[in-house]
């Protein structure tokens, strides 16, 4: 604990030449701000009886050094060793008071250089209203910030269809992945043939083309995935090879944070607890963050169960999952439980933030509304998300990714919406906006989030997925939401970073989410009309609203590489310049061949061998797919040189060819 003693050691020379009573009777509140600029937002839909409070530099010492004496006595600490606060704390009867981040010496320093040391929680009696407490503490000078503890929740539905295997796909067949999961077939979202047992709507393509991914990688056990959600049993079958496990568990966690931590309840992590909520109704764990955690890195190739879209190949490959549990017993979270699992995750190395939750207050509409009124939760994204305090060795910084929001609001929630994080739409099978997906303003990218009604396959139409047996009664099932699209882009995410060390390859935090952004296939082409599933909603409405568009994690991992992509719509002659790959006089140049393999041309139903015209490649598939193609050109001449005779330079451009249906003529691809 040498920081935490260094840091006392501090605290004790100043209170040579100064006492508590300095700070006893403040003439002027902090900074001259009134006590009503300090409480950054309401008691709202905020927890009974705790409060969290940000204190100035001049008062740390003195909380550091009560805290010492009440931990030499091994008591729990009720007082902050400066008078005036005391009163108050007396007055409130706090039971307990300490530092919302715990000290702990290997990531103590990184805390207090981020300012993060100075927050601090107090519980008391929940009949205590919440208010007028608030307002004594923010009369206080040594106070800055006083915050009420709001919820969080879910972003699902709340229902867990468990699978039952009774019946096979017809598209069984058709399914590409050389993995030998069982289930794989009934996940659309990976690989989607239009089955009609899912629904009679499905559209080819409606899925994130991650069977070709699959080829190139997996997976790397270096790529550590935080899943903020209900606590995921780290003793499932199909995800216990897949967890991290903490080289190194924390005293201030009682060593206990083996897979991770709860948050919720301060305790190891749990997956099948009952409770009693707010109105007196009995409520339980539901399996979210197991079916969550099995979305992004169940073990692939395994021979049971399901598929992960990071999962590995099979040979201990795969991503692993953190567990950061924030809710448990079916109940919600709070901005405390959830700020405390991100700077966990930030400390011991996570390099995505998967976040299937939002805040339950709706009517944020902006970055400035949000940082005001969630200072510690943003706080400890700004953490996560900087290079200077993130531990993760995949990449200069960590990568936070959220629900939009299951409300239909035409807007993203927060803190999905905030500038730095990426917020994740969700479309069904149909190739559609799900009924329930917020969009619009704060909104990135779109993932399949599924919809368990409305379609002929009835639960089969949402994601399949790991699930909590004690809680559903089987291994596996079915859930739909934002919740469920989301780690499919942390999914992407972790495969892309897995790809990036794989290859040696060093990319920036701002160049790969420009990368992860951008690798997406056309949704907007689609939008016309209306939809019914779980309600009617006008297709027009989210033109431009879902994001850039539906995630791909194989133009991902070509984006990583360098290999351009070329989109081409089913069922058509395609005529694509390639002056931006050859330069602006593309069509003038000689053009010596274009390669691609017997296997590739099968594979995307091409009648015809892809060749050059006028600068232009002729291209037709009609099969969705992607393939590799290598075409050579001579820069000035028309003939290479050699020894003996004078003439240009060949010219090899590799690009790949990814192949999907479109919903209209030009698809928007071109």
């Amino acid at each position: 604990m040498k920081y935490r003693n260094r840091f006392l050691a501090t605290a004790s020379i100043l209170l040579v030449s100064c006492t508590a009573e300095n700070l006893q009777e403040p003439s002027v509140p902090d900074g001259g701000r009134q006590v009503s600029e300090k409480i950054c937002n309401t008691s709202d839909d905020a927890v009974k009886g705790t409060l969290i409070a940000k204190f100035s530099d001049e008062a740390i010492p003195f909380l550091e050094e009560a805290a010492s004496q009440q931990t030499a006595t091994r008591s729990v600490a009720t007082r902050s060793g400066i008078t005036s606060i005391d009163d108050i704390f007396a007055d409130l009867k706090v039971t307990s008071f300490k530092r919302v981040f715990p000290v702990t010496e290997e990531f103590e320093e990184s805390t207090r250089s981020a300012g993060l040391h100075k927050w601090y929680v107090l519980t008391f009696d929940a009949d205590q209203d919440l208010d007028e407490a608030a307002e004594k503490l923010a009369g206080t000078a040594e106070i800055s910030t006083v915050q009420f503890s709001t919820r969080r929740m879910k972003t699902f539905t709340g229902e867990a269809y468990p699978f039952t295997g009774d019946a096979v796909p017809q598209t069984k067949a058709m399914i590409r992945s050389d993995f030998n999961d069982p289930n794989i077939f009934w996940q659309w979202h990976y690989i989607n043939n239009a089955d009609q047992a899912v629904s009679t709507t499905s559209r080819i393509g409606a899925d994130i083309n991650v069977a070709d991914a699959w080829k190139l990688t997996g997976g790397d056990s270096r790529v550590i995935v935080a899943v903020v959600d209900e606590g995921v049993k780290y003793t499932h079958p199909d995800l216990a090879a897949n967890m991290w496990t903490n080289p190194s568990p924390s005293e201030a966690y009682g060593n206990q944070d083996i897979h991770g931590w709860n948050f919720a309840d301060n305790g190891p992590i749990t997956w099948d607890q009952t409770g009693t909520d707010q109105y007196g109704q009995p409520s339980s764990d539901s399996g979210h963050g197991t079916h969550v955690a099995g979305t992004v890195a169940a073990v692939n190739n395994n021979g049971m169960g399901v598929a992960g879209v990071a999962g590995g190949t099979g040979n201990d490959d795969g991503v692993r999952i953190m567990s950061c549990q924030v809710f448990s017993r079916g109940l919600s979270s709070t901005d405390l439980a959830v700020s405390q699992a991100i700077k966990y995750a930030a400390d011991h190395g996570a390099a995505i933030l998967q976040c299937s939750y939002g805040s339950n207050n709706t009517s944020i509409r902006s970055d400035r509304e949000y940082a005001a009124i969630a200072p510690l939760e943003r706080e400890a994204l700004e953490y996560f998300m900087s290079p200077e305090h993130n531990t993760s060795t995949a990449i200069d910084g960590g990568i936070a990714i959220f629900a939009a929001g299951n409300e239909g609001l035409s807007r993203s929630n927060f803190p999905g919406g905030y500038r730095d994080c990426i917020s994740v739409t969700a479309i069904g099978p149909d190739y559609l906006p799900a009924y329930y997906t917020c969009y619009g303003p704060g909104c990135n990218i779109a993932a399949p989030g599924g919809e368990t009604a409305g379609h002929s396959g009835a639960e089969r139409a949402g994601v399949l997925s790991t699930l909590v047996s004690e809680v559903s009664g089987g291994d596996y099932g079915y859930m739909q939401g934002t919740s469920m699209a989301c780690p499919h882009v942390s999914g992407v995410a972790a495969l892309g970073l897995s790809y990036a060390l794989q290859k040696g390859i060093e990319v920036s935090r701002e160049d790969f989410i420009a990368m992860l952004l951008t690798s997406v296939n056309d949704l907007e082409s689609r939008l016309d009309g209306t939809k019914t599933s779980g309600t009617t909603i006008n297709l027009e409405t989210y033109k431009g609203q879902m994001g850039t568009g539906l995630v791909d994690a194989y133009q991902l991992l070509m984006q990583i590489e360098g290999t351009p992509c070329l989109k081409v719509p089913l069922n058509e002659l395609q005529m694509i310049p390639l002056t931006m790959y050859f330069g602006g006089s593309a069509e003038n140049l000689t053009y010596r061949s274009v390669e691609i393999s017997d296997d590739d041309i099968e594979k995307l139903g091409m009648p015809a061998k892809p060749e050059m015209s006028d600068g232009k490649l002729m291209i037709r598939c009609n099969k969705p797919g992607v393939a590799h193609i290598t075409v050579k050109a001579i820069a000035g001449g028309k003939r290479p040189g050699s020894e003996t005779v004078m003439g240009g330079i060949e010219v090899t451009k590799e690009f790949a060819v990814i192949a999907r249906e479109t919903g209209a003529a030009n698809g928007g691809w071109l």
